[in-house]
């Protein structure tokens, strides 16, 4: 599925929250749900530098597409990490690349 294709799924969903106590809600379901493949993803080596709230982040390229695979230990931060894994994962690294990111404006 395209990348801006992915994004209009999300603003949909998101139109159904009205407030933001059922958007924050909802993200953290996101977070709860966010599956981890990888078991040694949490190492110092895939930890972003300077985030509020840990995030650890792997990418890797197959088959011309970029497979990302991210956690945090904040329910909120993961919702986002969910999101933005459900846009971008298995994109290919040009699309990636030229792609707009606007459904976080859009869904507030």
């Amino acid at each position: 599925m395209k990348i801006n294709s992915i994004q209009e799924e999300i603003i949909e969903e998101f139109s159904h929250h009205h407030d933001w106590l059922e958007k924050y809600e909802y993200l953290i379901t996101l977070g709860k749900s966010l599956k981890i493949p990888d078991k040694d993803l949490r190492k110092e080596e895939n930890k972003i530098p300077g985030c509020q709230s840990t995030v650890w982040l792997k990418a890797e390229l197959k088959n011309n597409k970029i497979i990302f695979a991210a956690d945090s230990e904040a329910l909120i931060t993961r919702g986002i990490i969910a999101l933005l894994l459900r846009v971008l994962n298995n994109q290919s690294p040009e699309d990636i690349l030229k792609a707009d990111l606007y459904f976080m404006e859009k869904i507030g």
